[in-house]
């Protein structure tokens, strides 16, 4: 469904009142980082990673990685509406698409942005969930087109939830945020079997960095 003038610019209203909030936030926190050489390495071979996360850890993610044009599947709803144009702001761009609409569309411009040499990035339990169940677009993608997926976590040491269905984390100033990124994923083969087998293997991976952002800060 198409939004009215009016909820774009609801929207577009609560990006800009939401731009110096995230920005203010994303210079007091620390970081640590474990596995950006993953992401460097790819750059510089020249192939372009699909870096995948968990919905609820946009905002964070949004912090870290932005400045690097890379694109973003986003749905076409209200909230994907405002979500795609705050990324904006930090330098990302837009697929609109989801699985429950416009994602084949989402898909054919994601190909062409990797064969440009552009990464691009999927929430892989969105738009609606199950929350940490991993879906197959990222990994079709990755199939399709032979480009590795970047599986990555993030979490803080302090940080506020909100009471969505992703419950989504929001860092809290001078938070402490630990970021994983794990080596590439290489999926072969585009048949179901193959497909299935690297998302189980994606949704582990991911799981598997959640821990390891624990023990990075700690926990």
């Amino acid at each position: 469904m198409r939004l009215t003038a009016r909820r774009r610019a609801t929207a577009a209203a609560i990006a800009a009142a939401a731009y110096p909030i995230a920005l203010s936030l994303g210079q007091s926190v620390r970081w640590k980082i474990e596995g950006g050489e993953h992401y460097d390495d790819l750059v510089r071979a020249g192939r372009a990673p699909i870096l995948a996360l968990w919905h609820g850890r946009i905002l964070p993610a949004t912090l870290y990685w932005r400045g690097r044009g890379i694109v973003a599947m986003t749905s076409e709803n209200f909230d994907g509406e405002w979500v795609a144009r705050l990324m904006a702001k930090f330098g990302f761009r837009a697929a609109r698409g989801s699985t429950s609409h416009g994602g084949s569309r989402a898909l054919v411009q994601l190909r062409r942005e990797l064969r440009a040499g552009h990464a691009t990035a999927f929430t892989v339990d969105g738009p609606r969930g199950p929350a940490r169940t991993a879906q197959r677009g990222a990994v079709w993608l990755a199939a399709a087109t032979g480009h590795p997926i970047l599986p990555f976590h993030l979490e803080a040491n302090r940080f506020w939830t909100a009471g969505s269905w992703d419950r989504s984390m929001v860092p809290r100033p001078f938070a402490t945020v630990a970021i994983s990124i794990g080596p590439p994923l290489v999926i072969e083969g585009t048949e179901d079997a193959r497909i299935e087998a690297g998302r189980r293997q994606l949704e582990a991976e991911l799981t598997a960095l959640e821990q390891r952002c624990r023990e990075m800060l700690g926990a």
